[in-house]
């Protein structure tokens, strides 16, 4: 802690009040020492030792301070100021160590009169006696300087470099400067928002049209996108932008023989299912660019054949072939344990041996068939039934699987497995499995159906075929194999010889003929016939007659089938070029 101003230097030295400044303040001496030589007080006479006298100082000259004469002798006694590091200052009169001043001179204080108000400064105001903790009188006109505490240093003004302070006019350019910027920026940052702003409206009313214009093409309401005939009521997506998955399944007979095909169709876009029915008389282009039928084209040219030749017919994308053999059919309906429909024929037990025994399959509403009793009714022609009932049999028992097939895809997929097929390389199981477990959800959901596709006579389709299955149904557009483009030929063989059919095919090919197979006659004819039914097509049976290596005197004309521009009989007569 600091020293009071009453404490001793350096915790020994005394001082004591002598007098006050201009400004009041007090100014201090300090208080003799025992064993040092004593400054004499204003008004006492100081100790010789050796009984000298000392010498007077003259008094102060022009100084008024207040100075203190005790004995009211009217002149003014010195006051010895005080140096702690005994420099010798000619103005100092007491030395703490005994040392003489340097010169003769004592030093001025002011006259120790009564205490009075403080008059003006004079030039030995500097001299005035003060401690070292003590500052300084401030400078010429100041206001006199807060008492600082006790042991802090004292700094002058002098020290110190200030820097100018703007004056107000200043201040004021700057506070403008800076609202002027402030401004600026803020407008140059609203201009920015709101070129951004236009910029999203500009990009969300762009991708607005574009999806607007997408949904409409997609929708067919585009003006020229499509017809009124392709869409439907209530603006429903057009037949032919729907989406779908097709599949043709070929059931092969494997005792009596002969084929049955059916598309299976997946409609995604409408979650409708459909089992098309195709019949065995329907006209398709060969891969020789011949004309023949559809029950000659699986046995034929096989599966892939036959599903490039139903897309070119039908206009569709058929994805993938499933050949299902009797034998899978019914471990299927096994699989999926046994299957409900309602049969609309009483179907007799194939392998029964005795008549009169009771139908293998009764005909009624919601008849439950195990797999023998699935296949002999998907299976069974009745006598003088055309096709198309066995195909519309067929149908139900596709449904009937699909109703009790797992809806599950691996579910699905693991039946299709089960059976141990061989399929189409076009198609795994996986694929299998997934669209029918699709098919299955729809056909639980009732929205399945079967439809038959109407074929006309000679095996061509008509525009209503077109219209209500081809365009609806499959999303195309019917293209039959083109009437002009060749002689088409049907022929039956009665020859006996069941190679002589073969024969005669590529012979009538080769010859720029289309061939249609007739089948075989039951019994064998000795002479071989060629028929034409309509005038102008008797140059054209001639020529077939003569491109066959048979007598012209075969030509006649009689009955010919509606899909034929000639009909020809082989008999025995009939003998194939070597």
């Amino acid at each position: 802690m600091n020293d009071r101003y009453d404490s001793g230097y350096d915790g020994e030295q005394q001082y004591e009040i002598v007098g006050y400044d201009d400004y009041g303040r007090p100014v201090y001496q300090p208080v003799p020492q025992q064993g040092y030589p004593q400054q004499s007080q204003p008004g006492q006479q100081s100790y010789d030792p050796y009984g000298q006298q000392a010498p007077q100082a003259p008094p102060a000259q022009g100084y008024e301070g207040y100075g203190y004469d005790p004995y009211a002798t009217g002149q003014q006694q010195p006051a010895p100021s005080y140096d702690p590091y005994g420099t010798g200052n000619p103005a100092t009169g007491y030395d703490p160590y005994g040392q003489p001043a340097s010169s003769g001179q004592q030093p001025r204080v002011a006259e120790q009169t009564a205490p009075a108000a403080p008059t003006a400064r004079t030039a030995q105001a500097e001299q005035t006696a003060f401690v070292p903790q003590q500052g300084g009188p401030p400078p010429e006109g100041g206001a006199p300087k807060a008492q600082e505490p006790a042991g802090e240093r004292d700094y002058s003004t002098q020290q110190f470099a200030f820097v100018e302070q703007p004056d107000g006019d200043s201040e004021d350019v700057i506070d403008w400067l800076n609202f002027t910027e402030n401004r600026t920026e803020r407008r140059e940052e609203a201009k920015r928002r709101a070129r951004g702003r236009a910029i999203a409206l500009v990009v969300v009313l762009a991708l607005v049209a574009v999806g607007g214009a997408g949904y409409l093409w997609y929708a067919g309401k585009l003006p020229g996108a499509s017809s009124s005939s392709d869409t439907k009521a209530g603006g429903a997506t057009s037949a032919a932008a729907q989406k779908r998955d097709v599949v043709v399944v070929h059931l092969h007979n494997t005792k009596k023989g002969g084929t049955s095909t059916v598309l299976l169709v997946d409609n995604a876009t409408t979650k409708q299912g459909t089992t098309v029915l195709l019949p065995n008389s329907l006209a398709l282009t060969g891969d020789d660019g011949s004309t023949t039928t559809l029950a000659k084209s699986v046995d034929d040219d096989g599966s892939s054949g036959t599903r490039d030749a139903l897309d070119t017919v039908l206009g569709t994308d058929i994805e993938g072939t499933w050949r299902l053999d009797t034998p899978y059919l019914q471990n299927l309906v096994e699989l999926v344990g046994n299957i409900d429909i309602d049969t609309n024929a009483n179907v007799p037990d194939p392998d029964a041996t005795k008549k009169g025994t009771a139908p293998l399959v009764k005909k009624g509403e919601d008849q439950t068939l195990s797999g023998k009793m699935a296949v002999a009714y998907a299976t069974y022609l009745a006598s003088g039934e055309a096709q198309d009932a066995q195909l519309e049999r067929f149908g139900q028992v596709m449904q009937g699987v699909l109703r009790k097939l797992s809806s599950d895809a691996q579910a699905a997929t693991v039946t299709v497995q089960t059976l141990a097929q061989i399929l189409d390389p076009s198609l795994t199981d996986k694929d299998l499995g997934s669209f029918l477990a699709r098919l299955a959800e729809l056909a639980k959901g009732g929205d399945y159906k079967t439809s038959l596709l109407p074929v006309q006579g000679d095996g061509t389709l008509s525009a209503q075929a077109s219209a209500s299955v081809v365009k609806t149904v499959l999303g195309g557009t019917a293209k039959s194999p083109d009437k002009d483009a060749a002689v088409r030929v049907s022929v039956q063989n009665a020859t006996g010889d069941k190679d002589d059919t073969e024969k005669a095919r590529v012979v009538l090919l080769n010859g720029g003929f289309t061939f249609l197979e007739a089948g075989t006659a039951d019994t064998a004819r000795a002479t071989s016939q060629v028929l034409y039914s309509d005038a102008a097509d008797k140059e054209n049976a001639t020529e077939a007659a003569k491109t066959l290596g048979l007598p012209t005197s075969s030509v006649k004309k009689g009955t010919v089938g509606s899909n034929a521009d000639v009909s020809v009989i082989l008999g025995q007569d009939y003998e194939p070029s070597t």
